[in-house]
């Protein structure tokens, strides 16, 4: 009998012990605040969980002529090989697609987060409005962002941007006119 009890007392601590692990789990993936900000002037994405910045990526933003949207959205879809649709024109998966190997629309139609066949695009104003990625960016940011998720797409360096950034951002233009040792 007191085997028996021994046993019985031995399989309901494994069971409660799997219980709390499983509550804890559950628990762990419930309390993840999760959001995404952009800066325009940055040319920057930020990957921010439960407050902390998780990630810092290079990105490119929309060119004058189509700017990227801004203010607060949420994933619609996320999409992995997608094919691209434009005027008429379908570009299969694979190194020739514009949106690269993945997706993650946003809540404002027609627009996302994704990778390029441009890779030179990224760190500037050069996309039809969407946010672009390297590649290797868009592959590590990709799977921790689920539907629903937060973003937040800024054109001025409002208090967030400067909490999640910190200083001014350093602009990278052509300056040869301004240097006094050129003579211009």
């Amino acid at each position: 009998m007191q085997t028996t009890n021994n046993n019985l007392s031995r399989r309901n601590r494994w069971i409660l012990a799997i219980l709390l692990l499983l509550s804890l789990a559950v628990r762990a993936q419930e309390t993840v605040v999760r959001q995404v900000v952009v800066s325009i002037p940055d040319r920057k994405l930020a990957l921010i969980e439960n407050g902390e910045v998780v990630r810092v990526y290079p990105v490119a933003v929309g060119k004058d002529s189509t700017p990227s949207p801004t203010g607060t959205f949420t994933i619609k879809n996320r999409l992995a090989n997608p094919t691209y649709y434009h005027k008429g024109m379908i570009v299969e998966p694979g190194p020739q697609n514009p949106v690269g190997s993945r997706w993650i629309g946003l809540s404002q139609k027609g627009y996302g987060i994704h990778g390029t066949n441009v890779p030179s695009s990224i760190g500037k104003a050069a996309s039809h409005g969407c946010i672009r990625m390297a590649k290797k960016d868009l592959e590590d940011l990709f799977p921790r962002l689920q539907v629903g998720d937060v973003v937040e797409i800024h054109a001025d360096r409002d208090d967030t941007i400067s909490k999640t950034f910190g200083a001014e951002p350093v602009v990278i233009a052509a300056t040869a006119s301004l240097n006094p040792a050129i003579g211009q």
